[in-house]
């Protein structure tokens, strides 16, 4: 399994109706900023175009050694060999998942309370999502759990912890220096320019750890 983002903190979530742009050119124009995980998330086209575009993204990934996530599709993932997938809530159990996917794909479960952070771990989960940490506008997921809860789940998960949710380039150390080993992103890094937006995210995380 790939060491989870032992290369760079940013993971970067894809969206179509916020880049205006298909999976395979954000995840070339991602890449070629210096982006080193990538997580497809499609939830209006029909599968057979969804596995299109991941077999297409997954060449990619593979050849710049970029660490490759489908939301959602487990038998997508596991036809294109992607390195995992990620599971909402609503989605089927981790445990199913797993013998499925096998102990080597990385599996993500999308979090919101303490408790379903402890249940992710629990079934052996590679790492959970936690948020939204801020006000986010790309999906309706409820209100800002914010930086505080962020550090709670620090003190209870020692798997690794995603931070997802209004995520920006002035924002995102403050949810690394409260315990995220990284942080999730989609507006911030597809809205305008991602070649632009992806140096502002590395500069910040720079300049934080300096």
């Amino acid at each position: 399994m790939i060491s989870l983002f032992s290369n760079s903190p940013l993971y970067l979530i894809t969206n179509r109706n916020i880049s205006g742009l298909i999976h395979t050119r954000i995840a070339r124009r991602a890449i070629a900023a210096g982006i080193k995980t990538i997580q497809l998330r499609e939830k209006h086209l029909p599968e057979k175009e969804i596995y299109k575009e991941a077999l297409t993204v997954r060449e990619i990934t593979k050849r710049h050694k970029v660490t490759f996530i489908i939301n959602d599709y487990i038998n997508i993932a596991l036809a294109v060999d992607a390195d995992g997938v990620h599971l909402g809530q609503e989605d089927m159990p981790l445990k199913e998942a797993r013998k499925i996917l096998g102990r080597q794909k990385i599996i993500g479960i999308s979090t919101h309370t303490l408790r379903q952070a402890m249940e992710a771990r629990d079934a052996g989960a590679d790492y959970i999502g936690f948020g939204p940490i801020f006000h986010t506008t790309t999906k309706d997921a409820g209100r800002p759990k914010g930086i505080r809860a962020l550090r709670e789940i620090r003190r209870h998960i020692n798997i690794p912890v995603v931070a997802i949710g209004g995520i920006t380039w002035d924002n995102v150390n403050e949810a690394l220096n409260s315990g995220a080993d990284a942080a999730a992103v989609a507006s911030g890094i597809l809205s305008g320019n991602i070649k632009t937006n992806l140096e502002r995210f590395f500069e910040a995380i720079n300049r934080g750890n300096s």
